[in-house]
């Protein structure tokens, strides 16, 4: 789209003539306004030739490409969207042992609770455009992935390249929230939230989940837990052999998710973990308003160029007419 900035800059063009009438009204007075390039110079006593006081054809074309150039012409590309202003959001992932369990049902079969995590939760994270996430992965302790970016394709990636018993078999719940709020220093305090899946209890770690709990309240930070896992026992562990259940402490996860103003969500099947993120987007919103960004290219040297062309016209056709007259 091509526009002026300020177009009632236009309303200059009859200036010239507007100032040669004036003129030419005020033959009596000695003093003349005078204007370089369009008029020409009247004597101390008024005299001129009215017949050499007409505007020429490139006087009016170097004048309107002067006004144009003066009310800044610009081009405008096509609107370009921009991120919202939206959450910061740290994933922290359980790669414990338990998680190797298939008891999860998915495209009709049974799969490991890793599996299905992935499956799920990379569709939420490559949706969250606008979003900062990160990436915490614990087992026997805690480490980070990736940190906050909106990248989230990278998130998803490493997500993918997740294994089971990466970080050992154990479960350090503590240790998994704790990094997880350090990685939020010196953030806004504004919408900060860490989503922790699991499905076990706190066997591990240098920091208690009690502990790590306080560090959250005290950042502002909400955490919403997620326990992974069916009731019934007919899943297989690599790492336990035989089939095992359930050993998910929901009593902690609904204390950490309750003290800091989040929510407590069971995952037992996949649609019950697709439904849980569908119902984080309507608990943590993002800005309704759109923001969008259009380039803009300034275009005021091409009038001028052509002025300085034209001017350099103008000379060479007086100079050779001058030669002219003297031959």
């Amino acid at each position: 789209m091509f526009e002026f900035s300020w177009p009632w800059l236009f309303i200059l063009l009859p200036l010239p003539m507007l100032l040669m009438l004036f003129n030419q009204h005020d033959k009596n007075t000695h003093t003349r306004i005078r204007i370089p390039g369009f008029a020409k110079q009247y004597t101390a006593q008024g005299q001129a030739s009215q017949a050499k006081h007409k505007l020429s054809l490139f006087d009016w074309l170097i004048w309107l490409l002067l006004i144009s150039a003066s009310a800044n012409p610009s081009w405008l590309d096509e609107p370009i969207s921009l991120p919202n202003e939206g959450r910061e959001i740290m994933l922290a992932v359980d790669l414990s042992g338990s998680m190797t369990e298939q008891d999860m049902a998915y495209n009709g079969q049974y799969v490991d609770r890793l599996t299905m995590v992935k499956a799920v939760l990379s569709d939420f994270i490559e949706q969250r455009q606008g979003d900062r996430l990160g990436l915490i992965l614990f087992g026997d302790t805690a480490f980070l992935q990736t940190p906050l970016t909106r990248d989230v394709k990278t998130v998803s990636k490493m997500l993918s390249e997740a294994q089971i018993g990466l970080v050992g078999r154990a479960t350090a719940i503590g240790d998994a929230l704790g990094l997880s709020v350090k990685r939020f220093a010196d953030k806004d305090k504004s919408n900060r939230i860490v989503v922790l899946l699991t499905d076990g209890q706190n066997t591990a770690g240098n920091l208690e989940p009690e502990q790590a709990l306080l560090l959250a309240r005290e950042e502002g930070i909400k955490v919403y837990t997620i326990g992974v896992g069916s009731d019934e026992k007919r899943g297989f562990n690599l790492f336990n052999m035989g089939a095992v259940g359930s050993s998910l402490d929901e009593t902690l996860l609904k204390h950490i998710a309750e003290q800091t103003g989040g929510l407590y969500f069971r995952a037992k099947d996949v649609a019950g973990l697709q439904q849980i993120y569908v119902q984080l987007d309507e608990l943590e919103p993002l800005s309704d308003d759109e923001q969008t960004f259009r380039p803009q290219s300034a275009l005021f040297y091409i009038p001028l160029l052509l002025v300085l062309v034209l001017v350099f016209v103008k000379t060479l056709l007086a100079s050779a007419r001058a030669f002219k007259e003297q031959n």
